[in-house]
């Protein structure tokens, strides 16, 4: 079942500091995740955190901290 959801602003700030691009330092450190990547897994932690399936997240029009998904008690 589709729930709304309120994020706090730190968990906001966490996720779109994972939306930013990441910048090499040095030649030697591996292969880097994308912004996407990033992106993904903060979201995937945000949805354990609150309870729901973070790949089915749609957007509110109440604001950036809110938004609606479906929930993980379906399962």
């Amino acid at each position: 079942m589709r729930q709304n959801f309120e994020m706090t602003q730190k968990q906001l700030d966490t996720i779109l500091d994972a939306c930013k691009p990441v910048v090499m330092i040095a030649l030697n450190c591996g292969t880097l995740t994308s912004p996407q990547e990033n992106a993904n897994r903060a979201w995937a932690k945000l949805g354990k955190e609150l309870g729901f399936k973070f790949r089915t997240v749609l957007p509110s029009n109440k604001g950036r901290r809110f938004f609606s998904a479906e929930s993980l008690e379906e399962d």
